[in-house]
This record gives structure tokens, sequence and C-alpha cells, in this order.
């Protein structure tokens, strides 16, 4: 059977902005792993604009660990002015370049996975499925206000929620083991040791993880009549989207299904 042919879409501003607020940082390791399981990834992509005239860019090591690491990275010099009250900001939107490469691999791809908020993506979503490619968007509606407009919610074929996936895709801090004799030799799995071995979210297709949403009941937008069962632990076995719906946790009426 021939796998599916699969794309990543990266905002990394509006990724790095709904991860902040759900409190945790992305591994991106993790994250190209869960997303590629079943599938064959034809490109996973992150887009990002960098200040050209800062002497340290926070963004510049991230980018430059993607480019390494089987990501291509889409960047642009990000703009600098001053808003209404004499504030120093920063901009540098990516909607047309994601949007430009999205389409162009269309005819190349099954499903496109675009990890964003943003609403100006609908047109491009509307035109993705027109081509017969299926739009699974990942953000979340966990935050006040949700970070994903309601009219890219509806139009995606899939929505997955950053909040149900953070298990998994979410950077994890080593915990210190208890000090070791002096002399002793190197802790950890390789030869060289470095720490915990790799978990099952980082090892790819044909893990199973288990992802929990606690505290479900308290922003509940599932219209179901299982709430009691909300906190508990949702399994999901790989991510084999379209031809599995084991992991979707949220599924947008399409206006074409009305």
């Amino acid at each position: 059977m021939n796998q599916i042919r699969r794309a990543l879409f990266i905002d990394g501003s509006n990724l790095y902005s709904a991860a902040k607020n759900l409190g945790f940082d992305i591994d991106y390791r993790k994250l190209r792993h869960f997303f590629e399981a079943g599938s064959w990834m034809v490109r996973a992509y992150y887009y990002t604009a960098i200040a050209e005239d800062q002497d340290y860019s926070p963004v510049r090591p991230l980018a430059d660990w993607l480019d390494y690491n089987g990501y291509t990275l889409v960047s642009k010099p990000a703009k600098e002015y001053v808003d209404a009250m004499g504030r120093r900001r920063i901009r540098g939107n990516m909607d047309v370049e994601i949007t430009v490469d999205a389409l162009e691999m269309a005819d190349r791809l099954d499903h496109v996975i675009l990890i964003s908020g943003d609403g100006d993506f609908r047109a491009m979503v509307a035109a993705l499925q027109r081509k017969g490619v299926r739009v699974t968007v990942v953000s979340t509606i966990r935050t006040s206000p949700p970070m994903i407009a309601d009219e890219l919610r509806r139009q995606a074929d899939e929505f997955l929620d950053l909040h149900v996936i953070a298990p998994n895709i979410e950077r994890r801090m080593p915990e210190r083991g208890p000090e070791r004799p002096q002399g002793a030799g190197p802790t950890g799995y390789g030869p060289t040791g470095g720490g915990a071995a790799p978990t099952a979210a980082a090892a790819g297709a044909g893990y199973e993880a288990e992802a929990t949403r606690p505290n479900d009941d308290a922003n509940d937008n599932d219209d179901d009549e299982d709430d009691e069962d909300d906190d508990k632990t949702i399994k999901i076995r790989g991510f084999k989207l379209p031809t599995s719906k084991s992991c979707l946790l949220y599924t947008s009426p399409s206006p074409r299904d009305s």
C-alpha cells in the first residue's frame, strides 16, 4: 500500500505564541516524528522572520538547528516600525510564503498539516481542498481568546488541539540523577551517555503514545455526552490521518458538507 504523501507547514511565530500561552516548549524533533508517523513526509517547512539589525536574535539558534535537522527553513528580514503609541514593533508576516509553497506542492501531496491559527489561511485551505488535498489545522482553543480563528477551524477537514498533543511534542528538561562516585563512567544510553533513552514519541512510526487532557470540563468545547471521561487518558496510536482518525480529538464541520 502506498504511503500518504504529507507536508508540514509551520507558522513559527504563531506556534511559539500558542505553546507559550499553553505553558510548554516545543521539541521540534518530537514534533516532526509525531506528524510523519505512518506517512511519507515530503517536506517539513518552518517559516519565521529574523531581525537582521540585531547583534543577537533568539530565533537564530533555533533556525540553524532546524536547517540541519530535517526542516526546510524559510525566513525573511523582519521589519521594524513605530506604532501610534510610539512603541517599537517588529513585523514579519509569512502568510504569502506559506500559501505559495503549499499551493505549488498540492499536486504532489495527499495531506497537508498547517500549524497556525491565522484566519487569513482559510482561502488557502479551501484552494487545497479543491485540489483533492485533505487539510489538518493544528492550533488551540484552550487559550483566551482562542489562538485559532473560527473560520479557519470550520474550513479545515480536521482540527487538532495543541493542548491534547502537548505530552507528545513538549520539551522536557533532563532530570538530575544521584551524584556519581568520582571516576565513575558516564550514565545514560549510547556509548557516550547523554541522558534518558528517547521517548516513544521520538521514535517515529509505530509507537503508541498517551496524551492527557487535565481539567477538560472547565473549557469543554466538545458536544459529546461523555464529559465524565474527558479527563481520562486518550491514546494516540501514531498519527495516521487521513486514513485513520484515531488521534482526532476535534473534527470541524466543513461548509462543503452542509
